[in-house]
């Protein structure tokens, strides 16, 4: 789906950074950045790619932190007839 008709749906930007250790070295920490559009509370895309990490890839979880924004709401949209410009 195109990410207009998404947002449209109730679907908002989920952003994570994924701190995880570095697999030969175990006491380098690392960070990786995600950015997906999900729906709040449930969360299901990231909640798969952390299954997806934890099951595919070596490097293990140390930490994940995220924030949700919702960029377009109902409530924002307003039909405007006409516009006024000064200068």
């Amino acid at each position: 789906m195109r990410e207009t008709e998404l947002m449209l749906k109730g679907y908002g930007l989920t952003t994570a950074e994924f701190i995880y250790r570095m697999p030969d070295y175990r006491n380098v920490l690392n960070t990786y950045l995600w950015q997906e559009y999900d729906v709040a509370p449930d969360y299901p895309a990231l909640f798969r790619f952390i299954e997806f990490w934890q099951e595919k890839l070596e490097g293990p979880l140390h930490s994940v932190r995220f924030t949700h924004r919702k960029l377009i709401a109902p409530g924002e949209w307003r039909n405007v007839v006409g516009e006024f410009r000064l200068h």
